[in-house]
């Protein structure tokens, strides 16, 4: 599957999903703009697609803020002419019901996984409308299409994404500009394990990932980011407004 000559930004690109989203276009012959907040990882994540033989540029800024989500878009026409697709995989996970989440959970939950989705789509589609379309996946999560106890906020944010790209998909349908999202369900990452209150060991959580999906195994970020990749492609032109689980069969029970 190939997306040469076409010019991918890549939010949350430093790390996990986002950072094996990066590699896929990389190895698919793209031109990658990566999007993260700390610089070391950021280095990393540009040294790694760079030796996949990937022009690519890194901005550090926070996703939450529209004018970085319009600093990052310009830049990209500026240097590169164009956006062709844009990923949106930055997110956080803040654990706990109603009574255990804190005012400023539930804003950083919202800032990062709601409004950076929107700021830097509204900012590409802004750009693809001049350029004769292109595509807008969010990575979004099985949890924004069932509930799930304990993740109050995440479930919320992530339901709003999926919103969100319905209700953008048909506003820009015939403007050439597809958009979809990518709903995961448990994946080998570092934020599986992360912000957990109970004392409870990695090898514990994942486990009771893994008891809870009926193929028995929690996704790996290269299956994400493959489907990531074809939402993306020429092969998917007419898929659009669609939500699609990638979590092992979770959501069908």
């Amino acid at each position: 599957m190939t997306h040469s000559k076409k010019i991918v930004i890549v939010t949350g690109a430093t790390s996990g999903i986002g950072g094996a989203i990066s590699e896929a276009f990389a190895s698919a012959g793209a031109t990658l703009l990566l999007v993260g907040r700390d610089r070391e990882r950021g280095q990393r994540a540009l040294e790694v697609v760079e030796k996949l033989g990937c022009t690519a540029q890194l901005m550090l800024g926070d996703v939450a803020d529209p004018v970085f989500a319009d600093e990052v878009v310009n830049s990209s026409v500026e240097r590169f002419g164009k956006v062709d697709v844009l990923v949106n995989s930055a997110g956080i996970i803040r654990r706990g019901n109603a009574i255990d989440t804190s005012n400023e959970d539930w804003r950083q939950t919202f800032e990062a996984n709601v409004n950076g989705v929107f700021y830097f789509s509204r900012a590409a589609v802004k750009s693809m409308r001049t350029t004769g379309g292109g595509s807008i996946v969010n990575i979004a999560s099985n949890v924004g299409l069932v509930g799930c106890p304990g993740l109050v906020a995440y479930c919320a944010s992530k339901g709003a994404v999926v919103l969100m790209t319905q209700a953008m998909a048909l506003d820009h349908a015939k403007e050439h500009i597809t958009i979809n999202a990518v709903c995961p369900g448990a994946v080998d990452t570092p934020m599986l394990v992360s912000a957990h209150h109970k004392p409870v060991t990695a090898e514990e959580i994942l486990q009771g990932n893994v008891d809870s999906i009926p193929q028995g195994r929690v996704a790996t970020p290269v299956e994400i980011a493959s489907l990531a990749l074809f939402l993306a492609s020429d092969g998917a032109r007419h898929i659009t407004g669609v939500a699609i689980p990638i979590d092992g069969g979770f959501t069908a029970g």
